[in-house]
């Protein structure tokens, strides 16, 4: 055993160096969880919203056309990032693995290629969250349109008045 600076083995300090990584990702992966249970939430409360006020309005009108319209949209988004948090959840557990192989590594032989396949899948899926939370912005964007071609039927705000 090689001792070092302050009577650690550099080798012990490596160990937990490499474990210590992957518990940097599961934070991160805790702080995005977060945001998208935050999206979710939203998503939901404004789909409840928007039945409500469609169930308000004669049958007919032309608003519950587009709230219907728009209300599949964010189920579609609902679905997106609920698939995105569960991405995030599994990203989290394998960076979790990934620390504890690492850890094993003093005690049982631990073939080298297994954390680094762990941590590897544990970032290909937040790369895959993160492509889905871009499908969900450009769904978001599609609501947005929606309503706002509803708005401005009439014209832009600030342009010219119409005669």
């Amino acid at each position: 055993m090689n001792v070092g600076v302050d009577g650690l083995d550099p080798s012990s300090i490596q160990l937990i160096g490499t474990a210590v990584t992957p518990a940097v990702m599961v934070s991160g992966c805790g702080i995005l969880a977060t945001g998208l249970d935050n999206q979710i939430s939203r998503i939901t409360a404004r789909m409840r919203d928007m039945v409500r006020e469609w169930r308000t309005l004669p049958a007919g009108h032309a608003r519950r056309s587009l709230l219907r319209e728009e209300v599949a949209i964010m189920d579609r988004r609902h679905a997106i990032l609920a698939r995105a948090i569960g991405f995030t959840y599994a990203a989290l557990l394998s960076f979790v693995v990934t620390s504890l192989l690492y850890l094993l590594r003093r005690s049982v032989a631990v073939p080298e290629g297994l954390p680094v396949m762990s941590f590897s899948l544990g970032v290909g899926l937040l790369g895959s969250t993160a492509v889905l939370a871009l499908a969900s912005l450009r769904l978001s964007r599609r609501a947005i349109t929606l309503e706002g071609a509803e708005l401005f039927r009439d014209g832009q705000p600030g342009g010219p008045p119409e005669a």
